[in-house]
């Protein structure tokens, strides 16, 4: 399997609102950027698409090394959330999962790749998470 970096964050003006995500692959000397958006939408949907876009960009499985600045994101995989989640059906055990959809698009592409996944302070000077970061809203500011 190819090892891959990949860098991920989201951004929303208002919660909801619109909102932008960016992505960074990084192979060998090579650096790809990824970013999209949307009109109406969460910040926590845009960490989430930036994270699944990045994964389904790879050509083939991979062995992903995925840092984010979302806790929301790191700790549903590192803590076992999203495991529960699946295993209750897609529910939180207080009832609804909030983007449902998504984490099942997640999960897939975990199924997919060896995914580990890497909490990040955002805003402390880490240049690939200030250049998502930066991808994230010139994409939120396309559909403000």
């Amino acid at each position: 399997m190819k090892n891959v970096t990949i860098y991920t964050d989201g951004a929303c003006s208002g919660n909801p609102g619109p909102g932008g995500w960016g992505a960074i692959l990084c192979y060998r000397d090579t650096q790809h950027e990824l970013s999209g958006g949307e009109k109406q939408t969460t910040n926590n949907r845009m960490e989430l698409l930036g994270a699944i876009n990045a994964l389904k960009a790879l050509k083939e499985p991979c062995e992903a090394a995925l840092y984010t600045d979302s806790q929301y994101l790191a700790n549903a995989v590192n803590k076992g959330w999203l495991a529960g989640w699946k295993a209750r059906g897609w529910k939180r055990k207080e009832g609804e999962l909030k983007n449902a959809d998504l984490w099942q698009a997640f999960d897939e592409q975990l199924s997919r790749h060896k995914v580990s996944v890497f909490w990040i302070k955002g805003h402390a000077d880490n240049e690939l998470n200030e250049r998502c970061d930066a991808l994230a809203v010139q994409a939120r500011e396309r559909f403000a």
